[in-house]
């Protein structure tokens, strides 16, 4: 008899232990469930103009499947891809901005996805340092840089009457300068260390690729100060030439270089 209460005692801790573990592992409730598309974008919409963009991307994501196929469903994707941007998940937001291109090739928002994904690679996050640092975006890798000028590039072609063209051309311009500008921050960092042939090689390509950007005068004189190191008076000669003939009041030659040796984080 004993022995028969000690099974029934068991079986029924068993079966509480089932129950208490059936309770813990119960998915959490959807509190989206009952509510309709325009609620869910309104409660994301106030995350978002709270700053909460971790939790405005989940209900963005709910509401793309929710509202699927329509306009509203495309603006939560737009949303989505700013609110990624906004938490420093730019891989995420240029995936999500690649795939809205590929999913809705004729939307009337696709001025703005491309514009956003050139805004994405122009302020592509310099690391946990960002904040603390200062770097010029010619002191960058120049990859995402490359790709944002062709994002705006493809706006401003496609699309010149956008209300984001304006800004894209001159964020245009702001690259094309800081892609010759990092040209020359490498030439300076060769001089420096006294290597001075790859400073004539990289002083060289900013002058060959690009025209009429602040960098060039800097570039002739790195140009004339390596070729005058490596004893090619021919060479320094004319380099100093061209940069007289263009630049009569450079201060690079008046002063000697005023960045030349100057060290590598100062902003220009």
């Amino acid at each position: 008899m004993l022995r028969v209460k000690l099974s029934v005692v068991c079986v029924s801790l068993l079966a509480t232990g089932a129950l208490l573990i059936a309770g813990c592992s119960t998915a959490p409730v959807d509190k989206t469930a009952s509510m309709s598309p325009n609620n869910i974008y309104a409660e994301a919409k106030e995350e978002m103009s709270n700053g909460q963009w971790e939790r405005a991307v989940p209900l963005l994501e709910k509401l793309e499947a929710r509202a699927a196929g329509t306009p509203l469903a495309q603006q939560a994707e737009l949303d989505k891809a700013y609110a990624q941007y906004k938490s420093a998940e730019p891989a995420q937001a240029l995936a999500t901005l690649e795939r809205f291109q590929k999913l809705h090739p004729v939307s009337p928002a696709m001025d703005y996805a491309i514009y956003l994904k050139g805004i994405v690679n122009f302020n592509d996050d310099l690391g946990m340092f960002a904040k603390y640092i200062s770097q010029d975006l010619s002191e960058r890798d120049q990859k995402a840089s490359k790709e944002s000028f062709e994002s705006f590039k493809e706006l401003v072609e496609r699309f010149p009457e956008s209300r984001y063209a304006s800004d894209a051309r001159d964020r245009m311009n702001y690259i094309v300068s800081s892609l010759a500008q990092y040209e020359v921050h490498v030439a300076r960092y060769y001089y420096k260390r006294g290597a001075y042939l790859a400073a004539v090689n990289r002083a060289q390509l900013a002058i060959a690729d690009y025209r009429e950007v602040p960098a060039i005068e800097e570039a002739l004189f790195i140009l004339y100060k390596s070729y005058d190191a490596l004893g090619m008076v021919q060479l320094r000669d004319d380099a100093k030439r061209v940069l007289e003939k263009n630049y009569p009041q450079s201060e690079f030659l008046t002063k000697g270089g005023r960045t030349i040796d100057s060290p590598w984080w100062k902003i220009w």
